[in-house]
């Protein structure tokens, strides 16, 4: 058994060394906490040395510090002392003049009359100190040891009534007690709220007199490591809680809901599920505020485990509208249900959303595509008119070349019409043609309409579109392949006329006409 837990430590628990060698999942400790539920720090200073005397020269504080049964036990032994103290002086004042031998004597006049022996010496200073006066105790003129004795009597007796019951009222008045009255939610919980994933937990006041400038503030305690290999054990860290939108100053009528939102600036944000189960930290609230009856300021504290974090959770509500007022519900405070919560760390999040999708294609590739293909759109009559000035010189040319050309030339139209008909997105008219053009145009019917059909192609994403007036008059060579024809814009032949831009078979059209 000692060698199994010298191997394996002592979070495990033998379940059966006789027959196989099983062990039980680890057993977590219960890990101590720096601050309890109830909000006490449970810190203990030792190895003072000499340090100890500091409590003296601040004694107030330090008896207001005490529990309870310290300050009963000191207030009642510093009373009785004090008046057996004053008790026998006065005794001791009677022994050395004598009153005591000469009490019952009428003739003899003593310092205290009445005063025979120790008990009637105390019931002197209690008649004197509680300003009781019966009458039948008194100091007599004959004795001035006595009258100094009964001013320091009276000067000590303020002091020290002063200085006790002050103290017991401090401790009664303070506001631990007003802190008991303020609650806060047994677990936190870990969920989504407005698209981010955040850590809430609940706060409420049980009475009804307000908390004046409430305030709340939270402290992550983990131990971690430097990069330079230091070691801090308990390392504080602030956790935002609304400080910079002013959130974190409450108005604490009804419980709420305090929220902790978890971005790469939280302690919290490579937190996951799984990785929850395994970290190591607590979480301590502070809730400051005014008592506003006494106006002292009170402190409300507690601290959450990584046990007491709820992944997936959220607070049920507890207000409900009743006829003229709203109603808390504090039998649900505490209580919590699931939510569908991502597992995975805002961290991971944020780099799943990072990575490029598979499926998106780049555009700057279609981009270049579509560039490289720029496609000019040509006019059909532009194609006849190249073609009859072509043939104006065709005499030059061989016969079979001739016929081929002819017999290209029909090919080409089709091939044209048949594109334009499929791929075009703006259909041109004649009516982007000039004016002479147009009278043209509707003369020679139907076949110079078909010739005048226009292709209009995309070139990128703009189309594109010119008419027969754009065109240059193209240079025959002897050549088969058909020479490129070059784009003519009238908007650079300023100071023209717009006959001037067409071919020459057109214009002589146009002067016979």
């Amino acid at each position: 058994m000692a060698a199994l837990r010298r191997k394996f430590g002592e979070d495990y628990q033998v379940v059966n060394t006789n027959r196989a060698t099983t062990f039980a999942a680890p057993v977590k400790k219960k890990r101590q906490r720096f601050v309890d539920k109830n909000g006490r720090c449970n810190v203990q200073h030792g190895n003072l040395g000499g340090e100890s005397s500091r409590y003296l020269s601040d004694l107030f504080t330090t008896l207001v510090d005490l529990k309870w049964r310290w300050n009963l036990l000191i207030f009642t032994l510093t009373y009785t002392i004090a008046w057996l103290f004053m008790a026998s002086m006065w005794w001791t004042i009677a022994y050395i003049r004598g009153d005591i031998h000469h009490g019952h004597d009428p003739s003899y006049t003593p310092c205290v009359a009445n005063v025979y022996n120790f008990p009637s010496a105390f019931l002197f200073f209690i008649e004197t100190e509680a300003t009781i006066g019966y009458g039948y105790r008194y100091i007599t003129e004959k004795c001035p040891e006595g009258i100094i004795l009964f001013l320091f009597q009276s000067l000590m007796g303020s002091i020290v009534d002063a200085f006790l019951i002050g103290c017991m009222f401090i401790k009664m008045s303070q506001p631990k007690k007003r802190a008991e009255t303020l609650m806060f939610s047994q677990d936190a919980v870990i969920s989504q709220r407005d698209g981010k994933l955040c850590l809430m937990f609940r706060v409420g006041n049980l009475r009804n007199s307000h908390m004046v400038s409430a305030q709340i503030r939270c402290k992550l305690i983990k131990s971690r490591q430097t990069p330079e290999g230091e070691f801090l054990p308990l390392d504080q860290c602030e956790l935002d809680v609304g400080f910079g939108t002013g959130a974190d100053q409450l108005f604490l009528v009804s419980p709420l809901t305090i929220c902790h939102e978890i971005n790469p600036k939280s302690p919290f944000f490579d937190l996951s599920q799984r990785s929850l189960m395994n970290e190591q930290f607590e979480i301590v609230v502070i809730l400051e505020g005014i008592v506003e009856t006494t106006g002292m300021t009170c402190q409300a504290r507690t601290s959450y485990t990584e046990d007491e974090v709820l992944w997936g959770h959220r607070f049920l509500p507890v207000m409900s509208l009743e006829e003229g007022f709203f109603r808390v519900d504090y039998s649900q405070f505490h209580s919590t249900f699931e939510v569908p919560t991502p597992p995975y760390s805002v961290k991971e999040h944020e780099e799943k959303n990072a990575l490029p999708s598979p499926l998106s294609t780049p555009t700057h590739t279609l981009n270049e595509s579509h560039g490289a293909r720029r496609d000019r759109v040509f006019s059909v009559d532009c194609i006849n008119t190249s073609e009859d000035r072509r043939g104006g010189a065709g005499g030059r040319l061989p016969s079979k070349l001739q016929r081929m050309s002819s017999s290209g030339k029909d090919d080409l139209q089709r091939k044209v019409l048949r594109l334009s008909s499929q791929h075009s997105e703006k259909a041109c008219s004649t009516g982007d043609l000039p004016l002479k053009l147009q009278r043209l145009s509707s003369s020679q019917g139907p076949e110079m309409a078909n010739r005048l059909e226009l292709k209009a192609l995309k070139v990128g994403f703009e189309p594109m579109t010119q008419s027969t007036g754009d065109l240059y008059e193209p240079s025959l060579t002897p050549t088969l392949s058909p020479a490129p024809v070059p784009v003519y814009s009238p908007l650079l032949s300023a100071g023209r006329r717009p006959e001037d831009n067409l071919p020459a078979k057109l214009r002589r059209m146009n002067a016979d006409r």
